[in-house]
């Protein structure tokens, strides 16, 4: 579209100015990019003030441009788009820092998304500014910004009290205290993303569970130190809880599945990878409970899971889609079988990951031809699955996206000669 309007902005008498009225072509400017908008300003006079107009700039991510992104280009962005711009995202920009985030703030008052996921040089300093300036924020993204700690959380606590979704993951600072100073002050909290705050303990869930009845999303991917005792207080606090990520939580039982199915019956999305402590007990219940309605299950890792929990998924959980059972070593071919006869694999089922799953076979193919909507499969490390299969699989499911590894095949030892202890590639090394 800009090659088209070049043709008629020559000059500020260009035709397409004097035909068409500048409000019309501010909205036709308010579909464009930031690059695109940038080529317009340089076409002419007029058209720089209709493209840098704030209105115009309500919407910016420059994570395109996060190698050249420095402090001063994000001041001159506030100070030319005020009080218009809702979002931003500096994803990545390692080069912005407090001092620009601080004329940011003061400038962007009504700023409600804001994207920082990256940007290490933001210190608790920033967070002070969005606290003082910025009341109207909803979602922050503070991931991998490291010095952040909990006088971040409590300033945020103090002047964001919309704010409805936080991602501190990786803030490892953060502890207890500034989790029990933000959802005092930011009760409507629907999304918390605390994977690697390897310092939170089960009182800070407590917290949660007591002060965020909406939370609707948590993540708590590798928080080390999380038991049983603060996840049931999450259960129990966030019935709305429809996203658990608990993958790594290794001291968690089956009382979690337990708990979830008794009180959490809008969960979707269950992530326990790596919780090695869970077994097909826990599964058998939480089926049994209400996970007929879960669409994606994450259970790597999990080295006492056996067939008996994809039975259970077979019969309660007609609408799964993505199932990962990555390194579940138990799994067998009769496993498959059941889930491929379950009310899930004619229309639901898309993606099953079952690599280094080493007891499939060929057969487990066979027992998901009948997964007409599966778009892909993993199956790296299955020694037993074999390219025949993979192709009989492909026969029915030609759309298929099947990730598997073949090893080379070792060369046969050499004739009349003694045999060799090693393959080509190790002599060859």
């Amino acid at each position: 579209m800009i090659l088209f309007l070049q043709m008629f902005s020559n000059s500020d008498e260009a035709v397409i100015n004097k035909k068409l009225p500048k409000e019309l072509l501010l909205r036709i400017f308010s579909f464009l990019d930031v690059v695109t908008l940038c080529r317009c300003a340089q076409v002419s006079r007029a058209w720089n003030v209709l493209a840098l107009d704030g209105s115009n700039w309500q919407r910016i991510d420059l994570f395109d441009f996060q190698r050249d992104i420095e402090g001063r280009v994000v001041e001159n962005i506030s100070k030319r788009c005020g009080g218009f711009l809702r979002k931003l995202s500096l994803r990545g920009c390692l080069g912005v820092g407090d001092n620009a985030l601080r004329t940011f703030a003061q400038n962007c008052r009504n700023i409600e998304v804001l994207n920082l996921n990256g940007c290490t040089k933001t210190t608790d300093a920033t967070c002070t500014s969005l606290s003082k300036f910025c009341s109207k924020l909803r979602h922050l993204d503070l991931a991998s910004c490291t010095s952040i700690t909990n006088m971040s959380l409590k300033a945020l606590s103090e002047g964001c009290p919309l704010l409805e979704q936080l991602n501190i993951s990786w803030c490892d600072q953060v502890t207890k205290d500034g989790i029990q100073a933000l959802v005092r002050g930011c009760g409507g909290l629907k999304a918390l993303f605390l994977k690697g705050c390897t310092q939170l303990e089960d009182e800070a869930l407590k917290y949660i569970g007591a002060h965020c009845p909406e939370l609707v999303t948590l993540n708590l991917q590798t928080c080390l130190q999380i038991t049983d005792e603060g996840l049931i207080t999450i259960c129990r606090g966030c019935h709305k809880l429809q996203s658990l990520c608990a993958s790594g939580c290794s001291n968690i039982t089956d009382a979690i599945l337990n708990a979830l199915g008794q009180n959490c019956p809008r969960l979707r999305i269950l992530e326990v990878a790596r919780c090695s402590q869970l077994t097909d007990v826990g599964f058998t219940t939480l089926a049994r409970d209400f996970i007929w309605i879960i669409p994606k299950i994450n259970i790597r890792y999990f080295f006492q899971i056996t067939d008996s929990t994809l039975i259970q998924l077979s019969i309660h959980c007609p609408r799964l889609q993505v199932l990962s059972l990555s390194h579940c070593e138990l799994i067998t071919d009769d496993g498959i079988r059941h889930l491929g006869n379950g009310a899930c694999a004619h229309d639901q089922l898309e993606v099953i990951e079952l690599d280094n799953c080493p007891l499939i076979t060929d057969a487990s193919l066979e027992h998901l031809k009948s997964c007409h909507s599966l778009e892909r499969i993993e199956l790296y490390d299955c020694q037993q699955i074999t390219r025949a299969g993979i192709k009989r699989l492909r026969t029915h499911l030609p759309n298929i996206k099947v990730h598997a590894y073949f090893a080379p095949v070792t060369p046969p030892p050499s004739v009349g000669g003694s045999r060799q202890r090693f393959c080509r590639c190790c002599i060859i090394l």
